[in-house]
């Protein structure tokens, strides 16, 4: 691992080479406000190239959703996505919301069609006056604000409901052809799985960019559960890594970001640029990760000293 840091270091990872964006859900409590606020204010430096704020299953948390974005456009510099689904809401319902999403300076949305509202696992069921699935959302979306960048799901295990991947790959397509510019992969801890993903959406003449999503794990068994409820797997090896250590959280933290940096690195090594990290409203495995990569905060002499570099100098 250390060969493979040292050498990001030499060809200038982060200084210019790598792509992040960060993953935020809008926060209940006065506390983990508080707690979110801090996180973007640590991760902010860093200059991702946008952060996303999750949507509720059925609705559930769209004001607070809107504030969150709302309030990173008037406080920061960082440009927001927001999330949005389909389910629990009529088409005319979801339109508003786009469209107040346009009005308040909004130019990227994550457009989902959402867990069933009796939860993962239970049988889905669209509105019956609402858009049924991601690519209908899409397309309303590409019609009323062409101007929007419009993000999409992937799965690389295959969306627990998918009963075969030409099925998962057709609707990844639908999503594409409707005018997603990029897809963004539920977590996964196999890179081979990945790997194979793309392969097979390149086979589909799937072209936009599949940008994998990297959950750091705060929580094993948290994040053992809700992988099993995702359909995505969890290798033996990697269940070893944190055996023993249900008791010991700062351990278990060392061992984290360990095991999330030799994935990045992996994928890094495949030649995979960017990424995009599932935060859990927690900055600090995910600021300690991109500082490995290269990533440093983004000051005034920073850049100063970026634009003195010839573009070989700043990658070489």
């Amino acid at each position: 691992m250390r060969e493979t840091i040292d050498r990001a270091s030499r060809n200038g990872v982060g200084a210019s080479g790598l792509k992040v964006s960060f993953e935020f859900f809008p926060p209940k409590t006065e506390a983990m406000e508080e707690t979110l606020w801090s996180s973007i204010e640590r991760l902010a430096p860093l200059s991702p190239s946008f952060v996303s704020v999750t949507y509720g299953a059925g609705g559930s948390t769209r004001e607070r959703t809107h504030a969150t974005v709302s309030r990173i456009l008037k406080e920061t510099a960082l440009k927001p996505a927001a999330h949005l689904t389909c389910v629990g809401a009529s088409k005319a319902e979801i339109d508003a919301v786009v469209d107040g999403y346009a009005e308040t300076g909004v130019r990227h949305i994550v457009a989902l069609r959402g867990d069933p509202v009796a939860g993962i696992g239970t049988v889905y069921q669209p509105h019956p006056e609402g858009y049924a699935q991601a690519s209908d959302l899409v397309t309303a979306i590409r019609r009323r604000h062409p101007e929007i960048e419009i993000s999409v799901s992937a799965y690389a295990e295959r969306h627990p409901e998918s009963r075969d991947w030409q099925t998962e790959l057709d609707n990844l397509k639908r999503k594409v052809d409707a005018g997603a510019t990029r897809a963004i992969t539920q977590f996964f801890f196999d890179n081979d799985l990945y790997a194979a993903f793309l392969d097979r959406a390149a086979a589909a003449g799937i072209t936009i960019p599949i940008v994998p999503g990297i959950v750091p794990v705060i929580n094993f068994t948290q994040t053992a559960k809700f992988a099993e409820k995702a359909g995505a797997s969890i290798p033996s090896w990697f269940a070893a890594r944190f055996e023993g250590l249900e008791d010991d959280a700062s351990t278990r933290q060392l061992v984290a970001a360990a095991v999330c940096a030799e994935q990045v690195f992996d994928l890094v090594d495949r030649g995979v640029n960017e990424f995009h990290f599932y935060t859990m409203n927690r900055a600090d495995l995910v600021y300690a990760i991109c500082h490995l990569l290269g990533m440093r905060p983004v000051t005034a002499d920073r850049v100063k000293a970026l634009e003195a570099l010839s573009p070989r100098e700043r990658v070489g």
